[in-house]
């Protein structure tokens, strides 16, 4: 199986367990399917690790684009079953 890093906690998971953040040009969206084309991004499907990815902003540094914070409030509401 293979494996991802966070953008929040840095952790390695299985690609599966983690939730991917995918940029196409300079659309953000969160790709629950996992195989959207673009540049990806993962993060565990834990709010902890949402909060850190938003507070040092590690998934615009990974996407190689600037995520809005309303999507870091949509990861977290994801994640919580909001």
């Amino acid at each position: 199986m293979p494996e991802r890093t966070c953008a929040g906690c840095g952790a390695k998971r299985p690609k599966a367990a983690l939730l991917r953040i995918c940029a196409r040009g300079s659309d953000v969206e969160i790709d629950e399917s996992s195989k959207a084309p673009g540049r990806g991004a993962y993060i565990c499907r834990d709010v902890e690790c949402a909060r850190k990815a938003r507070k040092k902003d590690s998934l615009s540094r990974s996407l190689k684009v600037s995520v809005p914070h309303r999507m870091y409030d949509d990861i977290e509401a994801l994640v919580e079953g909001r």
